[in-house]
């Protein structure tokens, strides 16, 4: 029996002693880390806010085990925020639904969810009306039941059966109610029960996921009442991503109880606030290399280049993969790395190899 079988299933239950401690924890954490970007200057906060909306939204859609290109994903939510960034590329329709999505839901956090509201996000994922090479139905509530198997052929195990489908824009109703209502729930307590409730009721034929964790990301910036996002939930999710699974079937075969789901949402949220310090870092050491740099001469395909490698380079830089991304001659790539190995920017990386590897600076 799933938890949605029963009778008023939605009237969750939990343990506030077993969450008191938790919640605390990740609200100190949410305010400290708000008061540490605040005193950021303006174009650093804008970094930092470029850098986790696109982990965040690199890691909401590797979940789901499809992989974006980073550039492409930076340079869309650059382009729609406005931000005036180096390097930046022509991003495809899918990426850019993807994109907008997660934005409407972060940066317009204050307003109401509706089921239109909903469908333009899935239409957004789903631009041309495929997910991979199947057809599915989008920007509406799916006309299909929905199970979750595996298992070889004759020894499936159903894992989750979501509700019926004639009964799906009912459960939605009651779900868009609860979450533009104002409650004495604490703000992020609710960005948990949301996700749960909402992946549980699993509307769409596709996407649930995605959509599920730009509800708790709105919710999120509710709690934090801030459009500005310093820290990815789905970053940290992806890393967890057995667990996670684990304790959505163990809560959704449960009685309404859902103590254990808030514990470990809220333990997995500790641990993305705890981590989000490492983009603090990379932002702050990137600045101060440019503060070092900033009379230093450099050309445009050096700038960009260097930028790259601090954004998250994949691989190893080596002149012939800098002179296919810059669109350069490979004497041409030579020369500028030689003159920035120069003006101590770039090294030789000290492990040999078939081909020599180089690596920035920053101390």
């Amino acid at each position: 029996m799933f938890v949605h079988q029963s009778k008023n299933w939605t009237a969750f239950k939990w343990d506030n002693e077993r969450l008191l401690t938790l919640l605390a924890n990740v609200r100190h954490l949410q305010g400290r880390l708000l008061g540490q970007m605040e005193n950021l200057g303006f174009k650093l906060r804008e970094e930092a806010v470029l850098s986790t909306l696109t982990l965040d939204v690199l890691k909401s859609t590797e979940i789901e085990g499809e992989i974006l290109n980073k550039d492409q994903v930076r340079s869309s939510i650059a382009r729609k925020l406005g931000f005036e960034v180096s390097g930046m590329v022509d991003s495809p329709r899918n990426v850019d639904g993807v994109v907008e999505m997660m934005l409407d839901a972060t940066q317009n956090y204050t307003l109401t969810v509706t089921h239109e509201r909903l469908f333009g996000w899935h239409a957004a994922l789903f631009p041309t009306g495929y997910s991979g090479m199947y057809k599915i139905e989008v920007a509406k509530y799916r006309s299909g039941d929905m199970q979750f198997v595996s298992g070889a052929m004759g020894k499936e195990k159903v894992h989750y059966e979501a509700p019926k489908a004639n009964v799906v824009e009912k459960e939605m109703n009651h779900f868009l109610e609860w979450f533009n209502t104002v409650s004495e729930i604490d703000p992020v307590l609710k960005a948990a029960i949301a996700h749960f409730w909402f992946i549980t009721i699993h509307p769409f034929d596709d996407g649930n996921g995605r959509i599920a964790r730009a509800i708790t990301d709105m919710q999120l910036a509710r709690s934090d009442k801030s459009s500005q996002r310093f820290y990815s939930m789905s970053n940290q999710i992806l890393a967890e991503r057995k667990q996670y699974y684990e304790i959505l079937e163990k809560t959704q075969r449960g009685d309404g109880d859902i103590t254990e789901w808030l514990v470990w949402f809220l333990s997995c949220l500790e641990r993305a606030l705890v981590n989000s310090s490492k983009i603090l870092d990379a932002v702050l050491v990137k600045a101060g290399f440019w503060e070092k740099h900033s009379q230093t001469q450099l050309n445009e395909r050096q700038r960009s280049m260097v930028n790259k490698l601090f954004d998250g380079f994949e691989g190893k830089l080596t002149s012939s993969k800098w002179a296919k991304i810059t669109k350069c001659s490979q004497d041409t790539a030579i020369r500028d790395i030689q003159d920035l190995i120069n003006k101590e920017i770039l090294r030789k990386e000290a492990q040999g190899g078939r081909s020599t590897n180089y690596e920035l600076v920053v101390n």
